[in-house]
């Protein structure tokens, strides 16, 4: 009797398929293999199209130069993100039949998750859409956030990467972005003021010092004359008088190189006009008795004579 069910090729197709299309139940889902591989054919054919569309979308509108390469990106991102939604509901509704108030339901269930133990990564997708459509930040600025400064290369639904100058990857979780203190270099105005703080001892002409400082950053690369730079005498600090130069610049994210530029100037010219340049110290006091060095550096302190009458 089984050879005869093995000789007959479509009674095993029909016993297979009954396995493959045979709903099973687990609690109210009813799922079968067939439908299962229907739903993740659809959510792989979501996923390839919106990476196809997006791709499209950015070289479609890299074509109109009026627009910004921020707004480009933020066009393409979006649609990608609203295919991809629309993959994983007809997911669901494919593999296991969900309805619209099934769905609510889930992601009722999935927002008490995100409340006891998924609340960081719910705000860092929720920054990412900040991100996306409020564009503090945009792809290609140059921001500083903490100790680390680079190039934003994307923002992606969690995170945002971005490569300092020593072309390491930085991997930034969008929520740190809006929460934290961030300077954005490419921001508005593409000029910036770069802040340079000097301190001269105290004696110094400090007429030579301001001019000193001034031919400092005169012919510096980068550097504007327009507003021209300018310097201000702070304060009358412990060790020194503080300065600061100040200097306009239409390449702020080269600050940290324009910076060592014009250090270098100021010490040279420094050295070359005698002014000295401070560092802190302490002054020792003593009021009674006196001390000397001995032939091993070892300090010998030398006690008042009224000391010396009381031992």
């Amino acid at each position: 009797m089984s050879l005869l069910y093995f000789q007959n090729p479509q009674a095993i197709a029909t016993r297979v398929w009954y396995y493959l299309d045979h709903p099973y139940h687990i609690g109210a889902l009813e799922v079968s293999v067939t439908r299962l591989i229907e739903g993740l054919l659809i959510l792989a054919l979501a996923q390839l199209f919106s990476r196809i569309l997006s791709r499209l979308l950015q070289r479609q509108i890299a074509k109109k130069a009026y627009l910004d390469p921020g707004i480009r990106y933020t066009i393409a991102r979006l649609t990608q993100y609203i295919i991809i939604s629309l993959g994983v509901l007809l997911f669901l509704k494919a593999a296991f039949g969900l309805d619209l108030t099934s769905v609510a339901v889930f992601f009722t269930a999935l927002s008490v998750g995100i409340g006891f133990g998924l609340q960081y990564i719910a705000a860092d997708i929720a920054a990412g859409f900040i991100l996306l459509f409020e564009r503090p930040v945009r792809v290609g600025d140059r921001i500083t956030i903490g100790k680390e400064e680079g190039d934003v290369q994307s923002i992606n639904l969690r995170t945002t990467v971005m490569t300092t100058n020593d072309r390491v990857s930085v991997i930034v979780p969008n929520s740190k972005l809006i929460r934290d203190h961030l300077i954005n270099w490419s921001y508005g105005d593409p000029r910036a003021r770069i802040s340079i703080p000097v301190g001269v001892a105290y004696g110094s002409d400090v007429d030579l010092a301001t001019r000193t400082l001034l031919q400092a950053a005169d012919g510096v690369d980068n550097v504007l004359s327009d507003p021209p730079p300018k310097v201000q005498f702070l304060k009358f600090a412990d060790w020194s008088l503080d300065f600061r130069l100040l200097i306009w610049t239409n390449r702020p994210r080269l600050h940290t190189q324009i910076r060592s530029d014009i250090n270098f100037r100021i010490e040279k010219l420094f050295h070359e006009a005698g002014i000295e340049i401070p560092f802190p110290q302490t002054e020792l006091r003593l009021r009674n008795g006196s001390f000397n060095l001995n032939s091993a550096d070892d300090l010998i302190t030398a006690n008042s004579p009224d000391e010396q009458s009381e031992a």
